[in-house]
C-alpha cells in the first residue's frame, strides 16, 4: 500500500476529474500511474522512454497537418512515426508483440486499438490521409523487414501504371473491412492459441 500527501488545490482537481469521469479518486489515480508505463513526466515536459519531447496536439490538427503534405512526403511521415513506436517497442523487448505496439499507438493517442473478428487491424480513417496511414502501418508491422513503404505509390502513379497498380495492390493488399477504417491483408495479427 502507498500512501501520498496531496496539495488541497490537487484534491480539488482529483474531485473535479472524479465527477466529470464518473469514477472514484482511487481508479483515476490508478489511471494516471498507469500512463508511467508510456510516458515519463518531467516538471518541464512529457518525454517518451526514449527520452524524446513530446507534444500534444488535437487528432484533426495533427490529421490537417500532415494532409498538407503531398503523397511522398505523408509516406516518410508515416514511416518516421512508425519507427518511433517499432523504437518504443524495441526498448520494451516487445518489438515483435504487435498488440502492444497497438496498445502504445493508443496511448500516444494516434488511434484506438481496433481488432475484427477475424484479427484485421482496423485503423480509423480519422488517423491521417491514406498514404500516410499505408506507410505507417506497414512499416510497424514490418519493421523494415520488407523494406520502406515503397514511394512510387502515391495516387498520381498509381492511377497512371497498371503495372505500378498491380505491385501496390499485391504488396499492400488493401482490404475493405468497414467504411471508416483502414485494413490491409499484412496487418492482421495471429490467434493466440
Amino acid at each position: 500500500m502507498l500512501t501520498v500527501r496531496i496539495s488541497p488545490e490537487l484534491d480539488n482537481t482529483l474531485d473535479e476529474i472524479c465527477k466529470k469521469r464518473r469514477l472514484t479518486k482511487a481508479a483515476v489515480i490508478r489511471e494516471y500511474l498507469e500512463r508511467a508505463r508510456f510516458f515519463l513526466i518531467d516538471h518541464s515536459s512529457i518525454k517518451s522512454f526514449n527520452e524524446n519531447d513530446l507534444v500534444l496536439l488535437k487528432r484533426r490538427f495533427f490529421k490537417s497537418l500532415i494532409s498538407n503534405f503531398d503523397e511522398k512526403k505523408q509516406i516518410e511521415l508515416g514511416t518516421e512515426l512508425a519507427r518511433f513506436i517499432n523504437d518504443l517497442a524495441r526498448l520494451q523487448g516487445k518489438l515483435d508483440d504487435v498488440s502492444f505496439k497497438l496498445d502504445l499507438c493508443e496511448e500516444y493517442g494516434l488511434f484506438p486499438k481496433f481488432i475484427d473478428k477475424e484479427n484485421y487491424i482496423l485503423i480509423t480513417k480519422k488517423f491521417g490521409p491514406e498514404r500516410f496511414v499505408e506507410a505507417f502501418i506497414w512499416y510497424l508491422i514490418t519493421k523494415g523487414d520488407k523494406g520502406d513503404f515503397d514511394k512510387e505509390f502515391i495516387t498520381e502513379e498509381l492511377e497512371d501504371s497498371s503495372k505500378l497498380m498491380k505491385k501496390y495492390k499485391e504488396t499492400i493488399q488493401p482490404v475493405r473491412r468497414d467504411a471508416s477504417h483502414f485494413a490491409f491483408e499484412f496487418a492482421k495479427v495471429e490467434d493466440k492459441k
